[in-house]
């Protein structure tokens, strides 16, 4: 039996990656450290056996030493991370604190466990990133791939930016096995309801606006956080030590079509249920009238990136991963995971009102 400690484990992609793992991993035990902020949720691990959540921040050294070391952890999957580029923009500190010194805290924590002592123990230390830390693209430019030069171009992207060259200079100066991987937008279940996705989802079925930056004609990449989970789990497992991967979902597409093709579905869906229109009322969809009218266009945001694109060829090539889900599959699936777990996102929802 071995041990992997997940990091940000109760958040979205950390929850479901967990679940991944567990699946895919059975006889492994799972340790979680979530200092379960606003964006971390007990209730994303329910019913999934075999996982120890502790509650702890990552800027806690001595902490992580001893998970490493008493739990005799060989794997770290690091997710813990503001990520909220609004947020940022607001309050750049705890950005800063947590993904910059957070991600020190923990490499200190491994090289002290892993290599200091002697033990010779195998180990792997994978830090998730984003593609953000590479700026923003032309109309015609090519995705970003590993060899990208970084720009960053919000606090949000400038903290990853950091931890990521600070993984990197743990691998270089001391040889600690760190791998690291960059991904696009991610989405799916258990995602909080500030994200585009949930947000402008849960806006449509109570007939409140939906917010659209600017033109709205600012292009990302979508990955189906199950298709993230698969490629992390190849880089953990087969990744070649040091290197980077970039992980996207084939799917790049303006915010206004995306918006479009969350309201279709969501239409779509009440005309094949009738009780979706007892539940909200409010939705225009429950009075035959379609979701989108609700959209509304706002300011844009300061720094707002106008393209996001990911050359995924790499991990392709090297550890045959590709995305599974089309955008509309994903999509679909995700609307309905919603809609058949109100409990927990009006919980998450409530808890945040009353912070």
């Amino acid at each position: 039996m071995s041990v992997i400690l997940v990091t940000g484990g109760a958040g979205f992609i950390g929850a479901n990656f967990v679940r991944h793992w567990r699946a895919t991993h059975p006889a492994d035990a799972v340790v979680v450290l979530d200092a379960l902020t606003y964006a971390g949720n007990r209730e994303s691990l329910d019913g999934i056996d075999g996982v120890e959540l502790v509650e702890g921040d990552i800027r806690d050294f001595d902490l992580a030493r001893k998970l490493l070391a008493e739990r005799e952890i060989d794997r770290l999957v690091h997710f813990a991370a503001e990520s909220h580029v609004d947020r940022s923009i607001h309050g750049p500190d705890i950005f800063i604190e947590t993904n910059v010194l957070g991600t020190l805290s923990l490499l200190k924590a491994a090289k002290a466990v892993w290599l200091d002592t002697g033990s010779g123990r195998p180990h792997r230390f994978h830090h998730v990133s984003t593609d953000e830390v590479y700026g923003t693209l032309g109309p015609d430019d090519p995705g970003f791939s590993e060899t990208t030069p970084y720009a960053p171009n919000s606090p949000y992207s400038a903290s990853k930016a950091s931890s990521d060259h600070i993984v990197r200079a743990y691998h270089e100066t001391y040889g600690l096995d760190v791998t690291t991987s960059n991904c696009s937008n991610n989405y799916g279940p258990f995602q909080y309801p500030e994200k585009l996705i949930p947000l402008f989802l849960i806006n449509a079925l109570h007939g409140k606006a939906l917010p659209i930056y600017g033109d709205g004609m600012q292009r990302r990449d979508w990955l189906h956080v199950g298709d993230h989970c698969r490629a992390i789990q190849a880089v953990v497992e087969d990744g070649k030590s040091g290197e980077v991967y970039n992980v996207g979902g084939g799917a790049e597409l303006p915010n206004l079509e995306l918006i479009d093709r969350i309201c279709a579905t969501v239409d779509r869906l009440f005309e094949t249920d009738p009780g979706l229109a007892e539940r909200f009322p409010e939705a225009p969809a429950a009075r035959g009238r379609p979701s989108d009218s609700l959209k509304s266009h706002v300011e844009d945001r300061l720094g707002h990136d106008r393209r996001y694109a990911i050359d995924d060829s790499k991990i392709a090539a090297e550890l045959g991963c590709r995305p599974v889900r089309s955008i509309d599959e994903g999509l679909e699936e995700t609307v309905r995971w919603y809609l058949a777990n109100e409990a927990w996102w009006r919980a998450v929802m409530a808890r945040q009102a009353a912070e």
